[in-house]
Formats: structure tokens, sequence, C-alpha cells
């Protein structure tokens, strides 16, 4: 245990490090005002690097022609993040891409030679870095919070394929399951206005086991998951026993799977749709297949959505962008 009088010291050598790694940060150029991601993955491993040896000599840290950072792939910086908790992807090439990279860690490098942090033991200095790579983290999730669900709007598609390729673009980085949960809700609400629809979060929804369903409207239960698996189906037979209509809705491609389980489990007593149907044909009734009208359902959906997703959810990048045409 540190003597008192470095405990101080180092509590103050924290403060320091954070303000050295935020001004660092606050140089880098910004596009859309966010830095270069690679530079923040670079970063993260050359902090991690130090921690097992401190050398601050930039040439030591790059790969063979000097115009790469050695160990800054993809595969280093998801091991890092997932350290601190962070599972979202950010990076797919890690920081290699970067060229300007090398430039960055200098100055990175260049602060921490001037933090005086060498003068102290592996073990706390190792606390040190690792309270930078804490805070450059925080602002990985601040990217991630600021990445709304994209997608495009063309009229002559079929609003179950904008259905089908939103749930595609979440996919990509993990986030069709509360799409597809907030999305049902949206419908549920566009759908039934002077209703009160529930709205959850969704790791929430998943924890609480001992609920009818996703949602409950009358007396039925509306069950969603990208990704069916046995304890839905358990879910399903409890509404069974208690009286419950149970509705399942799943991918498009998760269908036919889901129903041949349902009937193998309880024959002709769950109605399996696909979430692509289930949304899409309540909103092109609701249009009245008038194509105005369907515009502007579309868009009163994607925006019941996103007030759900608001009110419910921390994570804010599970919003979607509405598509400026709509």
């Amino acid at each position: 245990m540190l003597p008192t009088r470095e405990s101080s010291e180092l509590a103050e050598l924290n403060q320091k490090a954070i303000e050295a790694i935020r001004t660092w940060y606050e140089n880098l150029p910004k596009t859309a005002g966010f830095p270069p991601k690679g530079a923040i993955a670079g970063a993260l491993v050359i902090l991690g690097r130090l921690q097992k040896d401190f050398d601050l000599k930039l040439s030591n840290h790059l790969a063979t022609g000097g115009a790469q950072i050695r160990g800054a792939g993809r595969a280093a910086l998801k091991k890092i993040l997932a350290d601190f908790g962070e599972e979202r992807p950010f990076l797919s090439e890690g920081g290699r891409t970067n060229r300007g990279l090398p430039g960055q860690v200098r100055d990175l490098l260049a602060n921490l030679g001037e933090l005086g942090i060498a003068q102290f033991p592996a073990d706390p200095r190792g606390d040190v870095l690792r309270t930078m790579q804490s805070w450059l983290v925080e602002r990985v999730r601040e990217f991630h919070q600021r990445q709304r669900i994209r997608i495009s709007f063309d009229p002559a598609k079929t609003t179950a394929q904008l259905v089908k390729e939103l749930l595609g673009e979440a996919k990509q980085n993990r986030k069709d399951g509360p799409l597809a949960q907030h999305l049902v809700g949206a419908k549920l609400q566009l759908r039934y206005p002077d209703l009160q629809i529930e709205n959850n979060s969704y790791s929430t929804a998943d924890l609480q086991l001992g609920r009818a369903g996703d949602f409950l409207v009358g007396d039925t239960a509306f069950h969603v998951t990208v990704a069916p698996m046995p304890p839905v189906y358990e879910r399903c037979q409890h509404n069974l026993q208690r009286g419950i209509r149970p509705y399942l809705l799943v991918p498009d491609e998760k269908v036919v799977g889901a129903a041949q389980n349902c009937e193998t489990m309880a024959p002709g007593k769950v109605t399996v749709l696909s979430i692509e149907t289930f949304v899409a044909a309540n909103v092109d009734e609701i249009s009245q297949f008038s194509s105005d009208a369907l515009r502007r359902e579309i868009r009163s959906l994607l925006r019941i959505y996103n007030d759900r997703v608001d009110a419910a959810e921390r994570d804010k990048s599970f919003l979607i962008e509405i598509p400026s045409n709509l």
C-alpha cells in the first residue's frame, strides 16, 4: 500500500492525467464534431501497452515502415473495449488505417512525459494509465450515443421492406433486438392511440420474465424477439395456461422455424407472424393504401418509435434518423 504522501501524489496525478488526455482529445481534428476513430483506437492500444512496458519513445510503437502503430488492430481494440464493458463495434480496422495517427500518438506520449508519471512504481502508474483509458472509453460511448440508426426511404418499396431494412441496419450494430421491440410498441400505439401501450427498456423487458409478454393488449400477449429461444416458447405456454392468447413476432427468416416449434408445443394456439408483416400491414391499412398518406403514417410511426425509445432507453443510439424525404 502506498504511503499517505504518495497516495496523495497519485490522486493528484490522476487528475492531471485526465486533464492531459482531455487536452489531447480536444486538440484532435474533428469531423462532424468527433475526432478520428483511429486516433481513439490507437491511444487506447498505446495506453494499454504502456501499462506493461512504459516506453515513451514513439519509434518503439511503430510498425515496420513507420506509418502505422504496432498492434493497433481490430482484435486488440475490441478486447480493450470489452475490458471496460463496451461491446459495441467501434472501428472495423482498429487504428492502423489512420495515417495521421503516429503524429497524434507522438503528442500523447509527450503529454505523458510531462506528467512525471515515470517516477511511480509500475502498479500505481498502471492505474493512472487505465484511468486515461477509461476516460477515452467514455468518449467511445458518447460516440455510440450520437449514432442513430439510419435508413433511406424509397416510396417504390413496400412498407414491409422498409421494416426489413431497418432490422438489417440495426443488426449490424447489434441493435435489432431493441429496435424490434420498440418498433412493435410504436406500431401498437399508432394503431390504438386510445390505449396505454406499455413502454419498458429492452433490458428490463428481458429480465422481467414474469410479465405476460413484451406488450399486453386486451387478453393477448405479444412476444417480440429476433432470436427465438426456448424461454420465449415457455412464456407462450404460460400465457395459454393463464387464458392469455400469445402472439410471437420474429424476423421474416425466423417465421417458419418458430411456427414449427409452436405447432409442436401447442398446435393451433400460438399466432406466429413476421415483425415486418405485423408492423407494415397496419401502417398500410391506416393510410388507406394512399401513397401520400402512407408517407405520413410511416413518419408518424418513426416519430412515435423515437419518443418511446427516448423515454425508455438510456442508450440513445437506438433512435432512428428519420429520412429527410419523409
